[in-house]
């Protein structure tokens, strides 16, 4: 029996709780790796003290020494785990679905479960934060196994609703999120491309690994719909009737720009960009990024 049918996003929707979505997700494409594709850092900064006779010159503090006359060594400690923080787009236009595919927010929703399983499985600290125009929820990372319960249910009772406000709240995460660490975005990131760039700088500038994962419905790619369509906002609630076949190319070369400027924002700032598609299952969805950081 083929067991990939099963990481269908319809299949999944269909499970009755979001704990057996996420674990089905991440037992799915993991399946094939080797070895953990989040590593934490080797070793981190602790403190200062003064020199010793026989400590190694190598972690000698020549700053100080220029500053002060007195020599001093930094001490380090074993920073085997991870802090990440997954942060999740729960804004209106997160709402959408075309007809057979399941919603922006729950393939988000069942994707940020799964990473959460993916880290306690790895004994890290993970963390979560939920954002329309603010951020609307935060759980500090925590690696305590049955932590992973409590980021469940935040997803699981998250109706995805308001105007967005990606690059306001990114911004304010930043700052929020003292420890360096990882933090994942989940979003479909519709909103000023100029306030996004500016809060993905204030993550890299604070020295946070990040990962950009932009989830579009496949009709917001393709704009293929009926000869008359009335699209309404999500966010705002205007409606506008047109004829789609008329804008179609208009709008694919819009929206491929789009997609094409954070993605190339983010290559610029050694961020790491997955575009993922709802109507794609999970394990190809992640399976090819995930496999390609176990060789990092």
């Amino acid at each position: 029996m083929d067991n990939k049918k099963y990481l269908q996003p319809s299949i999944v929707a269909q499970l009755a709780s979001i704990e057996l979505k996420a674990r089905l997700v991440v037992e799915g494409f993991i399946s094939g790796l080797h070895r953990s594709p989040f590593r934490g850092f080797s070793v981190e900064f602790a403190e200062h003290r003064a020199y010793r006779p026989g400590d190694d010159i190598r972690f000698m503090d020549w700053k100080i020494l220029g500053r002060t006359d007195r020599y001093y060594v930094k001490q380090f400690e074993e920073e085997t785990n991870l802090r990440s923080m997954i942060v999740v787009d729960a804004s209106a236009s997160m709402g959408y679905a075309s007809k057979g595919n399941i919603t922006k927010f729950e393939y988000a929703s069942y994707l940020a479960g799964a990473l959460s399983y993916l880290m306690m499985k790895q004994q890290d600290a993970v963390g979560l934060a939920l954002y329309d125009t603010e951020v609307t929820s935060f759980l500090p990372p925590r690696s305590k196994p049955s932590y992973i319960q409590e980021i469940l249910r935040t997803l699981g009772s998250a109706v995805p609703a308001h105007t967005t406000g990606t690059g306001k709240a990114l911004d304010r995460l930043a700052e929020r999120i003292s420890r360096r660490g990882l933090v994942i975005i989940l979003s479909d990131f519709f909103d000023d491309i100029d306030s996004i760039i500016t809060a993905l700088k204030h993550f890299r500038h604070k020295n946070h690994e990040v990962v950009v994962m932009q989830i579009l419905d496949p009709r917001e790619r393709d704009f293929k719909f009926g000869l008359d369509a009335n699209f309404k906002d999500l966010e705002s609630g205007e409606e506008i009737l047109t004829q789609p076949y008329q804008i179609q190319k208009t709008y694919t070369k819009a929206m491929n720009d789009f997609i094409a400027t954070i993605k190339r924002e983010c290559f610029q700032r050694g961020i790491d960009y997955v575009l993922m598609d709802t109507s794609e299952p999970f394990d190809k969805a992640l399976r090819g990024y995930l496999a390609k950081r176990t060789r990092m």
